[in-house]
């Protein structure tokens, strides 16, 4: 049973949410709350995200050459997206903050040529996973590279960002 303080300052119980309806997010009267991960162990988790920027094959050229006025846009949206999972916690309400151990963003380039892959990869130590780290990470540094290419390329699209795997264990990698 959990306590909430009414708006008179009182405090009155509210139960937890009803096991089964799936949603840990939300009381039992259905609303928002912080999940209490406080009993969990720490395990050693893991999370890759990836998604894509599409864009003119010519910005790609730009892009990879390190000719756009803005310079090396890549290693720029590597450093946006590390920070972002480092700052997930204060960017979506009910994420935990976690102490990161580790955040690789890779890029990768399809033969068509009219698209950027980005991944991201999130390493912690927690009683929580790190899904929303590693999607915030992909998320950011696909903006990152939307704003540093605009100039050039109003026609750009970010899209297809998705969770690839998660995993959880007692011990490191």
């Amino acid at each position: 049973m959990l306590e909430t303080p009414d708006l008179a300052g009182s405090t009155e119980p509210v139960p937890a949410a009803p096991a089964g309806h799936g949603l840990s997010h939300l009381d039992a009267a259905g609303e928002a709350r912080m999940v209490d991960v406080s009993a969990k162990p720490a395990l050693f988790r893991e999370a890759t995200a990836i998604g894509e920027i599409r864009m003119a094959p010519e910005t790609l050229d730009r892009m990879e050459s390190r000719s756009l006025a803005k310079g090396n846009v890549l290693a720029t949206a590597r450093i946006a997206g590390i920070l972002a999972a480092k700052r997930t916690g204060d960017l979506i309400p009910m994420c935990h903050p976690l102490p990161i151990t580790h955040c690789e963003i890779g890029f990768e380039t399809p033969g068509s040529r009219d698209r950027l892959r980005i991944t991201a990869t999130v390493r912690v130590t927690s009683a929580t996973g790190v899904e929303m780290e590693a999607l915030t990470a992909v998320s950011v540094a696909a903006l990152t590279l939307y704003d540093m290419c605009k100039a050039v390329d109003q026609a750009m699209e970010i899209g297809a960002i998705r969770l690839l795997k998660k995993t959880k264990s007692p011990v490191g990698p």
